[in-house]
């Protein structure tokens, strides 16, 4: 023990000392490291402190301490009694509606909000130049309520304060401009803008007809400050109270779990980026420690003569190596501590909550870790090669050599190790083991792959015919020669290349199928809140309006499945689903039918027959069923309006969601929901429709029906456009880390090989080559590796995005000519610009000084 303390303590002072001449050909190390961490840290520190915010401002962002929420149909007086009991209570009523001008002359989809005089809770309303409280606004003057609007809904309809819209059978004034809602974070995603009117003006609407697709909310809050364990002993007693309500229920805790999700699962994509970037400068790392280890092989020699073991040089240099990582990872560390606070300034007024600059501690410590676990993985084989250098290499003549060979098996294990390591911490910080062993393996194929793509680049120059070009020949031999740049250079630039291309590949290819495909055979309009009363009325409105157009109607109810065989979903969810979560996840629209729809194919079981009358029967969609586990005969309980039903699964069948038809995941057999209220879904088809003929189906509906509602998917499809690539922008500029982290690696590759190009061109100029012809040698060299990376990395991206587009998404796949070109031209410029950066100064340079050292 005590030696092997002593040999520590010589070997820290080793590297201390030998640290004294600074850290010349560290610079790409440290920024490799610091990159990544940077990367790594800023990502989950932003994503710890926006989760934290939505923690701490749960209570106003959901409107209270506990939210019930039922579809189509409104509480019990005996629940809303009770519910009132426990604390303060407020009702509000969600749904979708069509606001017009009071002539009919135009009108736009609106999401209506309709609420109580309790409403909000918690927080406040905010009104554009109004201190009027808000029961005096929204109350009624003369037969007409009042209303909030926000400003896109004013610019939309072309009005103002003061003036009159209808919604549904009834009119309302315009009684101010809505700035902000407390708890609209909790309600999600608004295809629409708000229309916030009260319970009574809505009532006098009719929109409240039996089968509206309308969500009742009750909020309550509770006396005092409560604590989660009193907020969790109401929950509970609620649920036991009304075991069967059908309700869904939220607590503070989770006010916005869909916006927590969504956050969490990009960040989780985000930290795999910038952990591939780090990765990526893992090869930084090892060529900047092979170039360290060489340019001491003398040192190194003269330790090993005056005995020094092995092991105790890979000890001193493993610690010169690991203090210049920690000025890396304390770097990159320090930036990603100031990424809460400056992009919580950019993201003012996109997120509900204001994130805090309080320093998350444990991100930067998770973004360190992995920092200091790549730095190992990388550099131990490096300096695995410093223990097998001998005394002899005093007598020989290695300056500016290559290191060559393997290091010792007990050295490649220990990089097996800390790889091992790294491996685990991306599990951990995946939280999709699915996502994460995809991520790994990627990695490690995309790594082997680039490596044998060099060793493969240099057999093809080695066996390439001999050409009379002089530069072309001498840059041949140059990507052959023992000691070459050539698997440096293309590992380095192939990764980021291939990620950039695989990223523009698919947001490429579904912007092309959002804005073009889908709608050329999507329908115009969907058609929702239908009244059983008013569908005859309907499809004469669609004949006479589009005669040409094709009108599908179904049946449609809201549901929750509340259990399967017998578990609870939520318990199903969490034990045994693998990607279908979602459809256990709140409402989903349910239908019936007596046979099979249209764009669907049956894949396993029967149809039951068209008077078919025993038991409920459910035919669920393939892909979702597999994905929750589920084969024929299994058990779904479903809630609707109040009521729970169990139907079997009789058979199984593919869906063409691509299509934008009507379908769902779930059709039962008609006799299931007999005598329960719906209304009807409907769509219409006409290719052949302009722009005025959809705005006459658009005025003839909403005017003649004024309570169904109307959206038109040409709006949909342009807001889920903006929204992917808004989402595609974020994805390219963290893609475009890795990029940094590759060029990094680039340049300090082939600032590795300048001490061999000196020596090269010091005696192509003795032998009397000009320095145009060297310049030509060299550049063909960083062209010809170049193009070859380029080539590799749109096959390799564009595979990859092929299996994204069509195996995972099942949509056509077609490659994009622009990209491949400006991957190419990146290559190129990366490779050609920075090989002749550094070549260019060495050209310059006198012969003697070089020639002394020969």
């Amino acid at each position: 023990m005590n030696a092997t303390a002593q040999n520590l303590r010589l070997a820290c002072r080793f590297a201390l000392r030998e640290l004294r001449g600074g850290l010349s050909g560290f610079v790409i190390f440290v920024s490799c490291i610091a990159l990544g961490t940077a990367a790594i840290g800023g990502v989950n520190a932003l994503s710890a402190a926006i989760q934290d915010a939505l923690s701490s401002e749960g209570r106003t962002l959901l409107g209270g301490d506990l939210r019930f929420e039922i579809d189509q149909r409104e509480a019990r007086e005996e629940q809303r009694t009770f519910l009132a009991q426990q604390g303060e209570l407020s009702e509000t009523i969600v749904l979708r509606s069509m606001a017009r001008l009071p002539d009919g002359s135009d009108q736009t989809l609106v999401e209506v909000k309709a609420v109580d005089a309790n409403w909000p809770l918690v927080g406040t309303v905010e009104v554009e130049g109004e201190e009027t409280p808000l029961p005096a606004l929204l109350a009624e003057d003369d037969g007409v309520h009042g209303a909030l609007v926000p400003d896109l809904l004013l610019q939309r309809l072309d009005v103002a304060v003061g003036d009159t819209i209808a919604l549904g059978n009834a009119r309302f004034r315009i009684a101010g401009e809505l700035l902000t809602e407390p708890d609209a974070a909790s309600e999600g995603f608004a295809f629409a803008p708000r229309f916030l009117t009260s319970l009574d003006g809505l009532r006098s609407a009719g929109l409240l007809r039996p089968g509206a697709l309308s969500e009742w909310q009750y909020r309550l809050k509770l006396p005092g400050d409560p604590s989660d364990r009193a907020v969790a002993t109401v929950r509970e007693s609620v649920e036991t109270a009304f075991p069967e309500a059908g309700w869904s229920i939220r607590d503070r805790n989770r006010a916005a779990p869909g916006l927590a999700r969504n956050i969490d699962r990009f960040s989780q994509f985000l930290t795999l980026v910038g952990l591939t970037a780090l990765v990526v400068g893992g090869v930084g790392v090892a060529n900047a420690v092979r170039a360290h280890v060489s340019g001491r092989r003398e040192v190194i020699a003269t330790l090993r003569s005056l005995g020094a073991s092995g092991g105790l040089v890979f000890q001193v240099y493993l610690i010169q190596i690991l203090i210049i990582a920690a000025l890396g990872i304390v770097i990159g560390c320090a930036i990603a501590a100031f990424v809460p606070p400056f992009a919580g300034f950019f993201l003012q007024g996109l997120l509900p909550v204001s994130v805090s600059g309080t320093v998350q501690w444990a991100p930067l410590l998770t973004a360190a870790l992995c920092g200091l676990l790549v730095t190992l993985v990388f550099a131990i084989p490096a300096l695995g090669l410093a223990a097998r250098i001998r005394p002899a290499e005093l007598f020989r003549d290695a300056a500016g050599g290559a290191l060559t060979g393997q290091a010792e098996r007990r050295y490649l294990i220990a990089a097996a190790i800390a790889a091992g390591l790294l491996a685990g911490l991306a599990l951990l910080i995946a939280g999709n083991r699915t996502v994460a062993l995809t991520f790994m393996g990627g990695v490690l194929f995309a790594f082997l792959v680039l490596r044998i793509v060099g060793f493969g680049l240099q057999a093809l120059a080695r066996r390439a015919p001999a050409v009379r070009s002089t530069p072309l020949r001498l840059a041949i031999g140059n990507i052959h020669r023992p000691g070459a740049l050539t698997p440096s250079v293309v590992l380095a630039l192939g990764l980021g290349l291939t990620l950039l291309v695989a990223i523009g590949s698919i947001d490429t290819n579904l912007r092309k199928q959002i804005s073009g495909s889908l709608p050329e055979i999507a329908p115009n309009f969907f058609f929702l809140d239908i009244q059983s009363d008013q569908i005859e009325t309907f499809r004469a409105i669609a004949a006479q309006t589009a005669p040409n157009g094709e009108l599908d109607a179904v049946p449609m109810l809201r549901g929750r499945i509340q259990a399967i065989n017998g578990i609870d979903a939520q318990e199903w969810a969490e034990t045994r689903a693998n990607g279908g979560e979602w459809v256990l996840r709140g409402d989903r629209g349910l239908t019936y039918s007596p046979g099979l729809p249209d764009n669907s194919s049956l894949v396993d079981g029967e149809w039951w027959s068209e008077d078919y009358d025993g038991a409920p029967l459910v035919s669920f969609a393939e892909e979702e069923a597999l994905e929750l586990g589920l084969s024929i005969g299994d058990k779904v309980t479903v809630n609707v309006l109040g009521r729970e039903i169990t139907a079997a699964i009789a058979n199984l069948r593919r869906v063409e969601w691509e299509s934008l038809s009507i379908n769902f995941v779930m059709v039962f057999s008609p006799n299931s929901f007999a005598g329960a209220p719906h209304s009807w879904l409907a769509t219409l088809t006409d290719p052949s429709a302009t722009g005025d003929d959809e705005a006459t189906i658009l005025r003839a509906v909403t005017n003649t029906l004024p309570t169904v509602t109307t959206i038109a998917v040409k709006d949909a499809i342009s807001i889920v456009d903006r929204i992917v690539g808004q989402l595609a922008a974020a994805i390219r500029a963290a893609a475009a880390v890795a990029l940094v982290a590759s060029v990094l690696v680039l340049a300090g590759a082939l600032a590795a090989g300048q001490a061999a190009r000196r020596r090269d061109a010091t005696v192509l100029k003795m032998l009397g080559a000009t320095r145009n012809t060297l310049i030509a040698a060299f550049a063909s060299e960083y062209a010809l590796i170049g193009l070859a990376t380029a080539l590799f990395a749109l096959a390799a991206g564009g595979a990859a995005a092929a299996y994204v587009i069509s195996g995972l998404m099942d949509l056509p796949f077609t490659f994009d000519p622009v990209l491949a070109l400006t991957i190419i031209g990146a290559a190129l410029v990366l490779t050609v610009g920075f090989g002749l950066l550094g070549t260019w100064r060495i050209l310059g340079e006198k012969a003697a000084p070089v020639l002394r050292n020969l």
